[in-house]
């Protein structure tokens, strides 16, 4: 059963007095262990397709199913428990000013009721392996932003998702740093049969993804010259390295 499923998405907005198809009827399967990468210019509707597939936003037309389960048909507390069971790496930080590094990536955790010990522990495995096991009690305001965003990524990967969807979750890292990490994110879904969607511009992140499309006008487009993720593409790069 796939992880994840559009089909037939559509979303259009009215802009300017334009009409904006940020979906026009997109249909997309994600199977377990698969990363699919997602390219388009700025306002193509990359982020808009991850906001409905986390069931931030409604589809005009269409179904977005989780496991094979519409999202649409949760109820208030399912769709809360869905969302918190996704490991959504945004944009934007979104961590606690003057809060440590470690109680940001704890937020999810807690939230799931897990102990603060527990919670503790957990996302000090996940600093670590990102590079950030000497950073852990460092407030955002004395990181640099591609530390921030490696705390993001944490915080998003503690609880163990079953569906990790990723908008440009490379977008402030060196090239070096940003391939480490695309790296840790394939080899986490292949180990662990989690499915990722990954909206990126980075060039580098393709290398890293079984499949790749190209959003343009609303229309998804696949690249049939894309190889497909390797063994030998997540051997090269090893486990993100301390700053």
């Amino acid at each position: 059963m796939s992880t994840l499923e559009l089909d037939r998405i559509v979303k259009h907005y009215d802009s300017g007095g334009e009409r904006v198809r940020a979906a026009d009827g997109v249909s997309l399967l994600i199977e377990p262990g698969e990363v699919v990468a997602l390219y388009g210019p700025s306002g193509s509707g990359k982020t808009t397709l991850l906001l409905l597939a986390a069931g931030l936003l409604t589809p005009d037309a269409g179904d977005v199913r989780f496991a094979g389960r519409s999202i649409a048909g949760l109820s208030r507390d399912e769709g809360a428990r869905y969302r918190r069971s996704l490991g959504f790496v945004f944009q934007t930080f979104h961590l606690m000013p003057s809060v440590p590094a470690i109680d940001n990536a704890t937020l999810k955790l807690l939230a799931d009721g897990l102990s603060p010990a527990r919670a503790r522990k957990q996302a000090t495995t996940w600093l670590a392996r990102l590079g950030l096991a000497d950073r852990a009690h460092h407030p955002p305001e004395k990181l640099s932003m591609g530390e921030r965003q490696r705390v993001a990524i944490a915080r998003a990967l503690a609880n163990d998702p079953q569906l990790i969807l990723a908008d440009e979750p490379t977008g402030s890292l060196d090239s070096v740093r940003s391939r480490q990490t695309l790296a840790l994110l394939a080899r986490l879904c292949r180990e662990r049969g989690v499915g990722m969607l990954l909206v990126t511009h980075d060039p580098d992140a393709a290398q890293f993804a079984d499949r790749v499309f190209d959003l343009r006008d609303g229309r998804l487009a696949a690249r049939t010259d894309h190889p497909g993720l390797t063994a030998s593409a997540l051997a090269a790069h090893d486990e993100v390295a301390p700053a």
